[in-house]
């Protein structure tokens, strides 16, 4: 069935008893689940449907019946329409109570384990806390005017936001004078998205254009620039055509307080979105791994050294490995910056045959990785664990942590230790995690 015949049903009334892992409510008709969107475990909702598969049906709450007590009023004027929080209206300590569940659900159902010890969740700020991202640009010819903000639930549009309470307010507050720019530019129609970042030092625009920028476009930018503050730096190509617009000269910089470190970064550069989780995960990730000044310590997937640094002020030697050459000349800058001369960086793609790389020779006595959301079963198939005695492994994808999780567990003679969720993006239905592995009989 269309999903035009489908917005013509009647709506119906659905019990919600389950969250499922992108934060919708599941119930079931007829024996088939239905994933609705704004709805909460607990709830009696009325539910128009808007789409039809062939093991699940899907919907939306248009009334809520009967509320949950864990319901709370969103804060923003988008939710509901704006993909990028989906949890608003679920109290913030069910939220991060609900990304545990989804946590220890992938471990038993997927990696089949267990944690002997769930560590107590972190979690920082809930709002005003994202410091990295990408908005969306469309100019709507229909409204005859520029959208700028992240996509809609139904991601073929961009939610037309007036502002953001979960990025930086510096940014969020200011969504309308970037459309209104956007507005005034030439090129309005070749521009599809804005990415900002932010630093110790202020805030980063990159605008990615189609075509090449006028001279009067680019004068615009330089006066938004200078009057907003933030730094702006135009995007022609892939990624190493990212340049200064103005200021010519921009620092870009985050600090490590607890481990006396500046890392400086560029504008695309993959940084943690949560400054004062990050801080956090850190601090955590050094107490499970407990590095001692004789060992030597592998951290993979290292990027900028966010964890590989922090590791150098304890440990005898750090070895730090990335598949980005860029991040791992910017990390070789920071170490330097920060005068550490116990840590080494080396660029290797981590999902290929790693068996001519030379650090792959070397012993370590712990190991540290943070892999992206494909996890790191490539790697840790290969990986000499022999000596290993400890692994930290801080996941942003709790189904292939758990994955990984089963392999380390029944194939390399490591016990799950602890696990517990990380709230890096409250709002929203990302799971961030860490978990410890601890060879047994080590």
């Amino acid at each position: 069935m269309s999903r035009t015949r489908l917005k013509q049903l009647p709506p119906f009334e659905l019990e919600i008893t389950d969250l499922s892992h992108d934060g919708r409510g599941v119930g079931r008709r007829d024996g088939k689940a239905i994933f609705v969107s704004g709805a909460l475990p607990g709830e009696l909702v009325r539910v128009e449907q808007t789409g039809r598969n062939r093991h699940f049906d899907e919907g939306r709450a248009v009334e809520v019946l009967k509320a949950s007590p864990d319901r709370v009023e969103p804060r923003c004027p988008h939710f509901g329409a704006c993909a990028g929080c989906v949890l608003q209206h679920l109290s913030e300590p069910k939220q991060i109570a609900a990304k545990h569940g989804v946590l220890m659900d992938n471990l038993r159902r997927i990696g089949h384990v267990e944690p002997q010890r769930v560590l107590e969740p972190l979690t920082d700020a809930a709002w005003g806390y994202r410091r990295k991202g990408r908005f969306s640009v469309r100019f709507v010819e229909k409204k005859g005017k520029a959208v700028v903000g992240f996509r809609e639930t139904n991601p073929r549009f961009v939610a037309d936001l007036t502002t953001c309470h979960t990025v930086l307010p510096e940014i969020g507050a200011r969504i309308p004078e970037l459309a209104a720019l956007v507005d005034s530019l030439d090129g309005k129609r070749t521009l599809p998205q804005i990415e900002f970042i932010a630093g110790e030092q202020g805030v980063a625009l990159v605008f990615r254009h189609l075509e090449p920028m006028g001279e009067a476009d680019r004068g615009r930018l330089v006066e938004f620039a200078r009057a907003s503050g933030f730094a702006v730096f135009l995007q022609p190509g892939g990624i190493d055509t990212v340049h200064a617009l103005w200021p010519e000269q921009v620092d870009l910089s985050f600090a490590l307080p607890a481990w006396d470190l500046h890392l400086a970064f560029r504008p695309l550069d993959f940084i943690q979105v949560n400054a004062g989780l990050n801080d956090k995960m850190i601090a955590r990730a050094l107490e499970l791994l407990d590095p001692q000044p004789g060992e030597r310590v592998l951290d993979l997937f290292c990027g900028l050294g966010n964890f590989t640094l922090p590791l150098a002020r304890k440990a005898g030697t750090v070895v730090g490995v990335e598949g980005d050459a860029g991040l791992v000349a910017r990390a070789r800058e920071n170490a330097a910056r920060n005068g550490l001369a116990n840590v080494e960086f080396h660029a290797a793609d981590l999902a290929r045959d790693l068996a001519g790389e030379p650090w792959m020779k070397a012993g370590f006595d712990k190991l540290l990785l943070d892999p992206p959301r494909a996890g790191a079963a490539e790697v840790l198939a290969q990986l000499p664990l022999k000596g290993i005695r400890r692994i930290v492994y801080v996941s942003c994808h709790p189904g292939s942590l758990a994955r990984d999780a089963g392999f380390l567990v029944r194939e390399r003679g490591y016990a799950l230790v602890a696990a517990g969720a990380m709230d890096m993006f409250p709002q929203t239905a990302h799971v961030e995690s860490i978990a410890l592995f601890e060879k047994k009989g080590a």
